[in-house]
């Protein structure tokens, strides 16, 4: 692995039981409507790239479909593992990245939620999972985005970095929707919408790099980013009101090489 993967896996060794309980993760309405949201034909087989507990995992099973799980944690596989296990064979997770060699398709749709901003070349992440669908495979990713103003971003990624030092990048949701079209996927379709964090529970299962009093302190003084809103609360709580896409392609049938000798020469083949 990477220096930045050794480091992911490492961090998320040791946030996994408090991600696995954390709201916005395990918020069952959030993870039925990205069910909804993938539209997947029955019985698919779906890759989830950065499976963590298997929280995403067991939605799709529950659902009818089968799922191969990947994940660089070891403790976070363990739960998966644990928390799909009544399915059976119809469930499988797995140590490794999705860039591994040996991990092979066609799967009929690849899925994946909160990884992108922790991934280092999120184009290279896109496309390798676009090479293990099968024509007419289905790409869903799910991420929370940012302010379309580069300053406002910047203090976004500021604060993200501030609170987990394995964040590499948020994006806006339409440079979520053009990763897509760069990786070839048509029907590219895309919905927005809202959630909020907690700020101590986001920030205690993090890997900081500053103190949190730090971020708090940046967050409030935050200049009004668009999916990264501090609201003051009763009691001194702080909640950040996000935005969050789900994004779907479909990728293309293969298309036969049209036959553009001309006639005699055709006939003559």
């Amino acid at each position: 692995m990477s220096e930045h993967d050794q480091a992911l896996a490492s961090a998320f060794d040791d946030q996994a039981e408090k991600f696995e309980r954390a709201p916005v993760q395990s918020d069952p309405a959030a993870l039925g409507r990205l069910v909804r949201e993938a539209d997947l034909t029955a019985d698919s087989l779906v890759l989830d790239a950065g499976c963590g507990p298997g929280l995403v995992a067991e939605a799709f099973l529950n659902a009818g479909h089968r799922v191969v799980g990947v994940d660089l944690s070891s403790e976070m596989i363990a739960r998966a593992q644990r928390r799909c296990a009544t399915f059976g064979d119809r469930a499988r997770f797995e140590r490794r990245s999705v860039s591994d060699p040996s991990l092979r398709g066609p799967f009929d749709a690849a899925v994946s939620r909160y990884v992108l901003h922790h991934v280092s070349d999120q184009p290279s992440f896109i496309a390798r999972q676009v090479e293990l669908l099968r024509p007419g495979g289905i790409l869903v990713l799910s991420d929370h985005t940012t302010d379309l103003d580069p300053g406002r971003s910047a203090v976004h990624e500021e604060l993200e970095r501030g609170r987990d030092k394995t964040h590499t990048r948020n994006l806006t949701a339409g440079d979520l929707v053009d990763l897509f079209g760069e990786a070839g996927l048509i029907d590219v379709r895309m919905v927005e919408e809202r959630f909020t964090l907690d700020f101590d529970e986001w920030f205690d299962r993090g890997t900081p790099s500053l103190s949190k009093a730090e971020v708090r302190t940046l967050l409030l003084a935050n200049p009004g980013i668009r999916g990264f809103h501090p609201v003051l609360l009763a009691g001194d709580r702080l909640q950040i009101d996000c935005f969050r896409a789900i994004v779907r392609g479909v990728k293309p049938m293969a298309i036969e090489t049209a036959d553009v000798r001309p006639k005699a020469e055709a006939g003559q083949a």
